[in-house]
């Protein structure tokens, strides 16, 4: 007899990373939902001075709302020239609304006529897992590499379509989902998330 699926709900209602969160997800015994599946559950502020403070901010809150357990993650860009600029302000860099092409072109023009060797940033993800209890587990996941003079690509979302990850000529939105998705700050992330994930889903059941 299978064993029912663990029910996580991934607290974010940014499609991108739905899906990529899917993907990564795909093979482990999880039913994943997502903050569409709890319309009533309020957006969580994150106003966190680290990724790691929004991860955890946003699964608890949505772990203690629905009872299940949640999973979140903050991500982010951290431009070396511009002092780790705009890290957990990556989504609204440009704004509070500002879409991921004004937040691109901001960081663009902080860079501009700055040289190739001087452009290295990383992406940087942390997964935070939490019980409606405030049980916590975190993992961590970075990609390093550099800015691109311009915007290109069509895939992927935020700031992929300037990011060249180190020992690729493309940028993020230039490459098919499934290589970016063994690449990525997020797969690296997760990668380390698997890794912890049991011994905590067996550790809330004690």
């Amino acid at each position: 007899m299978a064993t029912e699926k663990t029910e996580m709900i991934l607290g974010t209602r940014n499609h991108g990373k739905i899906a990529e969160f899917r993907s990564l997800f795909k093979g482990m015994h999880i039913k994943l939902l997502s903050f569409y599946d709890f319309p009533e559950v309020p957006p969580v502020v994150e106003d966190g001075k680290t990724f790691q403070q929004n991860a955890a901010k946003k699964a608890k809150s949505i772990a203690k709302a629905t009872g299940r357990i949640a999973v979140s993650d903050d991500s982010g860009l951290e431009v070396d020239f511009l002092d780790a600029v705009p890290g957990v302000y990556s989504a609204r860099f440009a704004g509070e609304k500002a879409t991921d092409r004004d937040n691109a072109r901001k960081v663009l023009k902080m860079l501009d006529g700055v040289p190739w060797d001087k452009r290295t940033a990383r992406f940087v993800c942390v997964i935070c897992a939490s019980t409606s209890r405030g049980k916590t587990v975190y993992a961590e996941g970075t990609c390093t590499g550099k800015i691109s003079f311009e915007m290109r690509g069509s895939h992927g979302f935020g700031y992929d379509p300037i990011f060249i990850p180190d020992g690729y000529q493309l940028t993020m939105a230039e490459m098919e989902p499934e290589l970016k998705n063994k690449i990525s700050h997020r797969a690296d992330a997760m990668k380390n998330f698997r890794k912890v994930l049991k011994g905590f889903l067996d550790s809330r059941k004690k």
